[in-house]
């Protein structure tokens, strides 16, 4: 790092995520954090005052992404209710996916820091059912859905599609029949909702 940077919690972020890439949770410090950006490791204490919260913070950055590109459907301008949640589910399949595929030593490190931040991963799905309850409301709004609680039924639709974006199911996403498997169950998920 350059003396006229400044270190940001972002860039500390960037450089956690690929500490965890090249060494993986077991063995990425916070020192190889610090020498990866040039700078003490009391640099990044500064801004994160453990180990464990520089990894709950990475992972929620990492979930974040998600999230935000979810959220672009969710509050997106027009679009009946179906559509969104057709898209919704396929935008979530495929995020979950090519996070897996596309870079599968950093996949696998989430996985492990997952099962270490549990309140951020609730936290992460109750943002995630709360998208799916507000698709689901404007369908009932719209009279296109049927639900007589939006979020119970949002919930259920995200319990009903986890083999689609659990982790733990990572490697089914690679076999030849999942496209069609997710289509069914998405047919199937959108017939119940229909009013």
């Amino acid at each position: 790092m350059s003396t006229t940077e400044t270190l940001t919690a972002d860039r500390i972020l960037e450089a956690t995520e690929e500490v965890l890439r090249r060494f993986g949770p077991s063995k990425a410090t916070v020192v190889d954090v610090a020498r990866a950006l040039g700078v003490s490791h009391g640099s990044v204490y500064r801004h994160f005052r453990t180990k464990a919260a520089l990894r709950e913070a990475v992972t929620a950055r990492w979930l974040g992404r998600t999230e935000e590109l979810l959220s672009g459907i969710t509050e997106g301008p027009a679009g009946s209710a179906e559509e969104k949640l057709r898209s919704w589910l396929s935008c979530l399949f495929e995020a979950k996916r090519h996070k897996a595929g596309d870079d599968p030593e950093l996949f696998a490190t989430y996985a492990v820091l997952i099962t270490e931040a549990s309140d951020v991963v609730d936290e992460h799905l109750v943002v995630l059912v709360g998208q799916l309850t507000r698709i689901i409301e404007q369908g009932v709004r719209g009279g296109e859905f049927e639900a007589a609680a939006p979020v119970t039924v949002a919930q259920a639709v995200f319990d009903a599609t986890a083999r689609f974006h659990d982790p733990v199911f990572a490697p089914e996403w690679r076999r030849p029949a999942i496209d069609d498997e997710f289509r069914a169950v998405c047919e199937l998920l959108l017939r119940g909702l229909r009013a």
